[in-house]
């Protein structure tokens, strides 16, 4: 709280005045209410006595027909401190007699005028004015007969004198209390700030200069807590001052090997607390350096990781022996992905005789995990991909002669015609079968120059092959593309970037979803000058956060760690590049911002290729340059 006092002399000051000023006005409020309560039950009896004496005066004024005596009886009345007005009424509610303290109307008002039928013989009502005063009424009667009402209100003005002055007096006997209260905050403040000052200025003097002693042990001169902190301070610099002496020559040689090691170190103690660690370290947990020190491994570090390590660290403690290439696996970052780490850990000693740390090496070897990983998968993917080509091609034999035979079937024999509609189902599977090997095919045998190729064919193409997964999903797909749309491209290479990108949105996509596939001339963002082929492949699907769609283009970054390489994107930027194209991505989840009403997710990415005829002359010279 920035308000709040930072010194211990105003903290103590500005609570206990809080305190105090909260007390007193909670008793103000109490006594206050007690006040008012004991002034509304004055006000009932005094309004009880003084309608009724009202009334009886009235009565007996009546009786001896002297109305003049009725107007000296309301007088009296209204005399006294306590009564506001006083009224005379006929039974039918029509005012006869009036006195007021303060100028009133002449009538009866409507509270008034309600409470007269509800009003018994011989009982004054007690009621409140639509003002929030109080008032009462009583019949007046001569014998039997009803002759009127008389009207009593209580004059508030006197009560609440009488209350201000009592809260007056409350608030004269607050300040009178404060006050006394801060002088003696100020004066026991004395008999502390003296040691308190004390235990600051040594504090100073050790962050100041950690080497100078000539003024410690500080002199302890109070017996009380205070003094016990002091102590306990003394001692804490002799245990500081003993452990540098042994410490000086050991961090020397651990500054330089922390500040030039490219791997992750750090020192633990026999509590298995860091010491000490380097950047790298940090980085591999997550932490900053200076928030390790002190911290225990499950402080920092997953719980299985953690036992792991430690269960390392006390071994290594117990045999002084050390233990190399513990391989650690986990999860963690942003997004979550695997990661391997290589753990080697060795005793440090500061004798002949005894170990007082265990350094850890820490080695992130998650990159050559994933790289392997994603070399074993392309390995396998390639290897499939060359026994779908010799399957693909082998297919082709049979299916020329099974196609040669149906078509002698339906030529060489006079058959039914229901047999004659089996046989052209049987050539129109046999012709899907065909087209499929031949896809197949074209996705494996890649041209190596390039030429002109039609568009529609190479989206096609890509999208027939993955039919069965848009089938599965009830993908709506959009084709927005003209179909003699071409392009002078690598038509294999390019049909490998659509295939990427129409697989990932349709990983992407949930059920009922859509994908659109657009290609239209159009001219490069940054250079108009330049024409060539747009395309756009969106989707409807989760999305990628901001930190994935920077990624997506690095080799072996993958969201989809079971069955992902990370290669696929990568490999289409490359062939992008290659092509001397530009792409962009768009993306957004379901709660990225901007907010909306609608909060639609989906991906949309955009690639433009130049339609540039010295392709082939230009790949030929970057060969060269390499060779």
């Amino acid at each position: 709280m920035r308000w709040w006092p930072r010194s211990i002399r105003w903290q103590m000051l500005a609570g206990l005045l809080l305190l105090e000023v909260l007390s007193i006005g909670l008793f103000a409020a109490l006594l206050a209410q007690q006040q008012n309560r004991r002034t509304n039950q004055r006000a009932q009896s005094w309004l009880k006595y003084e309608s009724t004496a009202l009334a009886n005066q009235t009565a007996e004024a009546l009786e001896q027909q002297r109305p003049s005596w009725v107007d000296l009886a309301v007088r009296t009345i209204v005399d006294s401190p306590i009564v506001e007005s006083a009224k005379i009424v006929s039974p039918v509610g029509d005012v006869l007699f009036v006195r007021s303290v303060k100028q009133e109307p002449a009538g009866l008002s409507a509270a008034e005028r309600a409470q007269i039928p509800l009003v018994q013989r011989g009982e004054s009502r007690i009621f409140k004015t639509a003002a929030g005063g109080r008032e009462a009424v009583r019949p007046i009667y001569t014998g039997s007969e009803l002759r009127g009402y008389a009207f009593v209100s209580f004059d508030r003005s006197a009560a609440r004198q009488q209350l201000d002055s009592l809260l007056g007096d409350t608030a004269i006997f607050g300040i009178i209390w404060v006050a006394a209260s801060a002088l003696l905050v100020l004066l026991m403040w004395r008999a502390i700030a003296r040691p308190l000052a004390l235990l600051h200025h040594g504090a100073t003097a050790l962050m100041t200069s950690p080497e100078d002693r000539s003024r410690f042990p500080l002199p302890i001169p109070v017996h009380n807590e205070i003094g016990d902190l002091i102590e306990t301070f003394n001692r804490m610099v002799a245990s500081l001052a003993e452990q540098r002496a042994g410490l000086n020559d050991t961090l020397s040689l651990l500054d330089s090997m922390l500040a030039n090691a490219p791997i992750g170190l750090a020192f633990v103690d026999r509590n298995v607390r860091f010491v000490r660690v380097n950047r790298v370290f940090g980085d591999l947990t997550g932490a900053a350096v200076s928030r390790h020190l002190g911290r225990t491994l499950p402080d920092l570090l997953p719980p299985a990781v953690a036992r792991e390590i430690e269960g390392t660290v006390h071994r290594v403690f117990s045999s002084e022996e050390p233990v190399r290439n513990l391989e650690l696996s986990g999860e963690g970052g942003k997004p979550r992905r695997p990661w391997t780490w290589l753990i080697s850990a060795y005793p440090v000693r500061t004798t002949p005789n005894q170990v007082r740390w265990v350094g850890i090496i820490a080695l992130d070897a998650s990159d050559r995990k994933r790289s392997e990983e994603a070399l074993r998968r392309s390995e396998k993917l390639a290897v499939t991909g060359r026994l779908a080509a010799s399957i693909a091609h082998e297919i082709n034999n049979p299916l020329e002669a099974i196609t040669n035979l149906l078509f002698l079937l339906r030529n060489s024999i006079d058959l039914p015609e229901a047999a004659q509609q089996y046989v052209a189902m049987a050539e129109d599977e046999v012709r899907r079968i065909s087209e499929i090997t031949q896809q197949t095919l074209r996705f494996y045998r890649q041209p190596t120059q390039p030429a002109r190729a039609t568009l529609a064919e190479l989206l096609d193409s890509v999208l027939n092959l993955y039919q069965s997964h848009i089938h599965a999903l009830d993908l709506h797909v959009e084709r927005d593309y003209d179909a003699g749309l071409t392009l002078f491209c690598f038509a294999g290479e390019i049909r490998q970037v659509f295939a990427n990108l129409v697989g990932n949105s349709i990983d992407a996509s949930s059920n009922g979803g859509r994908l659109v596939v657009r290609a239209q001339r159009s001219r490069d963002w940054k250079n108009p000058a330049q024409a060539g082929i747009r395309f756009a492949i969106a989707d409807t699907g989760a999305g990628m956060e901001p930190d994935v769609r920077e990624r997506i283009f690095e080799a072996f970054f993958t969201t989809k760690e079971a069955t992902g390489t990370g290669l696929g994107l990568w490999v289409s930027h490359e062939i992008i590049l290659k092509h001397h194209g530009v792409v962009r991505v768009r993306s957004r989840t379901a709660v990225s911002p901007p907010a909306s009403a609608q909060k639609c997710s989906g991906t949309v990415i955009g690639v433009f290729i130049p339609d540039n005829p010295g392709l082939a002359t230009t790949e030929a010279q970057t060969a060269s340059a390499r060779a």
